[in-house]
């Protein structure tokens, strides 16, 4: 593997957000912390508990995986995108480099920002509610995971992207409204039975249970199943980029 090329991507794109980060970081651990302020404090003083763990202390990883998520697809989706906006992706697509080497720059530096997104807003967590960690390890484990699939899947989109407004359209109306139907504030036990049933299908589940169970030990879905839904969403998307870059769709053209 060229380390050379993937190193020079993921150097450029970390450049870029230390232009940038008030945008890029501190926005969306702000506009997190409001969260905690509205949820927190408005709504938990309403519910003492959720499956014997406050509620403050309960939304926690959902308010962690909600921006996680979303700053992971945006993130990589606008490192690939751009260079198609100005033309520079020739360039890119001309030199020594696989396509898994150039996947791997924009994607490690994607997840790398949403990682440390991730990691500031659990700190500023801790100065709003008790929070106990039962699984450290599992929790990095699952956050890194995360930030990586949905990093491959915003490269994916970027790639698709044909302007501006495609850039925002999935991550707006599709992966928000599915990690606050995903259990990110409320267990999906607390549903009707037929609801929970729908929920199931609605992939973000089983990352915020897994992700949950790494702070409580208490999840809707099985651990295994979690991992399962992660692992193989990362797999898809590899392939799915394998075949764009081979066929070069919305890249050549």
């Amino acid at each position: 593997m060229n380390l050379h090329a993937v190193a020079a991507i993921y150097r450029f794109e970390m450049a870029r957000t230390f232009r940038t980060i008030w945008q890029s970081i501190v926005s969306p651990v702000i506009s997190t912390a409001l969260y905690f302020v509205v949820f927190g404090a408005a709504i938990g003083s309403r519910i003492d508990q959720v499956e014997g763990v406050s509620y403050g202390a309960f939304i926690v990883p959902g308010l962690i995986m909600l921006s996680v998520l979303v700053q992971s697809v945006n993130n990589a989706a606008f490192g690939i995108y751009f260079p198609k906006f100005i033309g520079t992706i020739y360039e890119l697509l001309s030199a020594p480099a696989s396509f898994l080497e150039i996947t791997a720059g924009y994607v490690l530096a994607a997840a790398t920002k949403s990682l440390a997104i991730g990691l500031i807003i659990l700190a500023t967590a801790f100065l709003f509610v008790d929070l106990t960690i039962l699984h450290p390890v599992w929790m990095l484990g699952f956050l890194v995971l995360t930030c990586l699939s949905f990093s491959l899947f915003g490269f994916i989109i970027g790639i698709w992207a044909q302007n501006f407004e495609q850039l925002q359209l999935v991550p707006l109306l599709v992966v928000t409204p599915l990690v606050f139907l995903g259990g990110a504030f409320y267990s999906i036990s607390m549903l009707p039975p037929v609801w929970q049933t729908i929920t199931l299908f609605n992939p973000v589940v089983y990352l915020v249970s897994g992700f949950r169970w790494s702070f409580f030990g208490m999840a809707d879905v099985a651990l295994g199943w979690s991992l399962a839904a992660i692992l193989g969403f990362t797999l898809a998307c590899v392939a799915l980029i394998g075949w764009i870059f081979r066929s070069g769709w919305r890249i050549r053209t």
